[in-house]
């Protein structure tokens, strides 16, 4: 990497490729970047003293960043589309060009590497990570696909030392174009390896057959943990420990709701860490939290600083997050775009709250996803008492004949359903009797956040 004075990235305000500039920033070298929105991370990155162009076009590249293939290294992510004109710029002059995944591979290849996948919880999970190893003082940098509440911030970096090696680097291994064949980890978990992302695997099979791929990439003297259930123990030569909420060499017991929060004791081969009281609700969160807890037992941290760190762990932006907690009203938002995320998130939010009157307000998110998941996304949105669906998110995708909103509102079981335009949820909501919100999806719904959550502590402010 020293070889490049300049560090140019295409989407550079994406939750991945933010951490990365900002690695890159932080270590000395000269980074710009495009992107097409102002967002919270692209001004991050301004604040930061990273120059963030809108504009896709050759004149808005800063011209020490454009003149020399020799000195600029362009990064870019997969979302980028094809007529893109800068990446089409780099692409004839004979600039570098390499995907995020590949400079992440790149820069972890020295470093002892935690890499955690899934189609889900992966974000919690390396946050999870991340938290314990820099509570217990471990020293290590991460890359995250999410905002941890207790740094604000994507990217952890580690103390300065001459010897790398003893270094730990989390890092979120995505499954998205088989981005995570890029990493060789000494560590690695696999949370789930669901159905997803059919628009780039076709089928199911093609999926798991990317992730055994990424798990005989772990070092024949590295460990695997791995969710009870899952397929992948003949694909690695590296050791092999099972965990889950009820079973496996790591599992909880005794979970139990006090004062709100989800309570549990870890059961791991070695012994128990009893009476474990979560900041972070829900009970795909106990099985994140014995994921990440598993790992650092296994790199030496104490059971007790364990527990210590899972107490004061907050969370992930966008995760079950809170932004209104009354005793009449709740809010909660989350980032949940798969059946199954769903339907974890809308069980916990259930278990918390039993018998309270739930309103989801769901984004679907790209048009292959809904294609594919339609039958799965009814089921888990008929766990709320009722539904306003939004139309699909499209990000990267162009619409495809006949997949619509409405081939999850159909389905759906339960009667108070609704489809709402984006621009219209807030005045649905004003004349609806709520008693808890959510809102779910990984498209802009996030936008509606600030203005459901004012909506919501002052009912009466529109009237």
């Amino acid at each position: 990497m020293t070889n490049w004075k300049y560090i140019y990235f295409v989407g550079i305000g994406g939750i991945g490729m933010s951490a990365l500039a900002r690695w890159f920033n932080a270590n000395g070298f000269n980074v710009a970047g495009y992107d097409k929105t102002i967002t919270p991370l692209v001004q991050k990155l301004e604040e930061e003293g990273i120059e963030v162009t809108l504009e896709d076009s050759v004149e808005s590249i800063p011209h020490a960043f454009s003149e020399d293939p020799g000195q600029t290294l362009v990064i870019y992510t997969p979302a980028v589309l094809v007529h893109h004109v800068q990446m089409n710029y780099f692409k004839q002059e004979n600039f570098l060009i390499l995907k995020r995944s590949q400079v992440l591979g790149l820069l972890t290849k020295n470093l002892r590497t935690i890499g955690v996948a899934g189609t889900h919880g992966k974000t919690t999970t390396s946050s999870l990570v991340a938290h314990i190893l820099r509570y217990a003082n471990v020293n290590s940098t991460a890359f995250l696909g999410g905002i941890t509440q207790n740094y604000g911030t994507n990217l952890l970096l580690n103390e300065p030392t001459e010897n790398l090696e003893e270094v730990f680097c989390v890092v979120e291994a995505d499954e998205f174009d088989r981005s995570f064949l890029t990493l060789f980890p000494e560590i690695a978990i696999v949370t789930s390896t669901d159905a997803d992302h059919l628009d780039i695997y076709g089928k199911h099979e093609a999926m798991l057959e990317s992730f055994r791929e990424f798990v005989s990439q772990i070092d024949d003297d590295g460990v695997l943990f791995m969710k009870t259930g899952l397929e992948l123990t003949s694909a690695t030569n590296a050791r092999v420990f099972t965990y889950s909420l009820n079973g496996g060499a790591y599992h909880a017991a005794n979970v139990r709701i006090e004062n709100s929060r989800f309570v549990f004791d870890l059961i791991y081969p070695a012994g128990i860490i009893a009476d474990i009281a979560m900041k972070i609700p829900g009970y795909h969160n106990i099985e994140n939290s014995i994921a990440a807890s598993a790992v650092a037992l296994y790199v030496g941290v104490s059971p007790e600083k364990i527990k210590e760190a899972l107490e004061t762990y907050k969370g992930v932006k966008r995760r079950f997050e809170y932004q209104v907690e009354e005793e009449d009203t709740v809010y909660i938002d989350d980032y949940a775009h798969h059946p199954t995320e769903i339907e974890a998130f809308l069980s916990s939010v259930k278990g918390l709250y039993p018998g309270r009157h739930v309103t989801a307000i769901f984004q679907p998110h790209l048009f292959t996803r809904t294609r594919d998941f339609a039958d799965g996304f009814a089921e888990s949105l008929s766990l709320a008492d009722r539904l306003l669906l939004l139309e699909i998110y499209p990000a990267r995708e162009l619409p495809i004949d006949g997949v619509n909103s409405e081939m999850i509102l159909a389905k759906v079981a339960i009667a108070d359903k609704q489809l709402v335009a984006k621009e219209n949820v807030m005045s649905v909501l004003q004349d609806l009797d709520t008693d808890i919100v959510v809102t779910i999806g990984a498209g802009d719904i996030d936008t509606l956040v600030e203005p459901v959550s004012k909506l919501l502590k002052n009912p009466f402010a529109n009237n």
